[in-house]
């Protein structure tokens, strides 16, 4: 099986790298590319995503033709594929981070700043902070809830289906962690910065 970790150069995905090879097994090929013959190929992706929501679309739009492979892969054949932290807000349809910026549009909402409630909250959010899991979820096999995970972001994700949750954070509201649609898994949290569990979520997304 290839598992690929698409590198568009969103910043340094070297932790992203080293978790999914710890836990790859030998039957387990795992690739960083941004070789659109190679990610097509691949039987599972890795979206990861570092920076602000601009320029991480900005990052994935100035590789021609990784936005059409993107949607392909994960739209039209339907091979799982989990985003990572930016990763996860670009399924969306709109962020507001610097400029309004379109998404990629895979589950419809929104991607705006943390409310902060006047300074009571900081920002970003860094650290770790325990999850609610919600629903069932491929990637949460065996995690039990309330587990911590690790943050870094200022921005949240808000999609319109609440269907699609699979857990939630509490950070001045009820933060969106991770998103399931069919083949698409995505997570806030950063499961390669998370410790043992988070290698477990990776193993359980490499397992599906």
């Amino acid at each position: 099986m290839n598992v690929t970790i698409v590198d568009y150069k969103s910043g340094n995905i070297s932790s992203v790298i080293n978790s999914f090879e710890a836990v790859a097994k030998e039957k387990v090929n795992i690739s960083v590319t941004s070789d659109l013959n190679k990610i097509k190929s691949s039987d599972k992706l890795v979206l990861p995503g570092q920076g602000s929501f601009k320029s991480c679309v900005d990052s994935l739009k100035s590789i021609n033709g990784l936005v059409d492979t993107l949607n392909e892969f994960a739209i039209d054949k339907k091979k799982p594929l989990l985003g990572i932290c930016v990763g996860l807000q670009m399924f969306a349809d709109i962020g507001f981070e610097e400029i309004e910026t379109k998404g990629l549009g895979w589950i419809p909402g929104k991607v705006t700043k943390i409310d902060n409630q006047k300074g009571k909250y900081k920002l970003p959010h860094i650290g770790w902070n325990q999850i609610e899991i919600i629903r069932d979820s491929k990637i949460f096999k065996d995690i039990k809830n309330n587990s911590h995970m690790y943050f870094v972001h200022s921005y949240e994700f808000i999609p319109n289906d609440v269907n699609t949750i699979s857990a939630t954070t509490d950070y001045s509201s009820k933060i969106v962690c991770s998103v399931e649609k069919e083949n698409i898994f995505g997570t806030q949290f950063h499961p390669e910065k998370s410790d043992a569990i988070g290698l477990k979520i990776i193993k359980n997304f490499i397992e599906i």
